[in-house]
């Protein structure tokens, strides 16, 4: 369980090399360019996330509690959110599930095209 921290702290930390955050995700080339669209978002460079409880649900499949913080803050609507971490290729990755209800709401609403190919 703690790589499963480990491993979402680092995808959501601004300063992780973008190589390292696409091979932290779920279905990572798939998000290579969603991922590097929302590095850019307006308070990208100031984001982190908190993890405060990882249960396995399966061999391959736990649920994360977690909250997505600007400037060390927790983003109102953002905190104690529910996401899915799996294990893929030997290593526990966020769910793309998970990264694509992030995107849905940097998106106005709208899920992007990556989310529904993947779904």
């Amino acid at each position: 369980m703690a790589e499963i921290t480990a491993n979402w702290i680092a995808f959501f930390n601004p300063k992780t090399p973008m190589a390292k955050r696409i091979s932290l995700i779920q279905n990572g080339q798939a998000f290579a360019s969603a991922i590097q669209s929302s590095a850019r978002f307006p308070g990208a460079s100031s984001a982190s996330a908190k993890v405060t409880k990882v249960t396995l649900t399966s061999a391959t499949q736990a649920s994360v509690i977690y909250s997505i913080l600007l400037l060390g803050s927790p983003v109102p609507g953002l905190t104690n959110t529910k996401g899915v971490a799996v294990l893929q290729n030997g290593t526990w990755k966020v769910g793309d599930a998970s990264f694509c209800v992030l995107l849905t709401l940097e998106n106005g609403g709208t899920p992007p095209a990556v989310c529904k190919s993947v779904a």
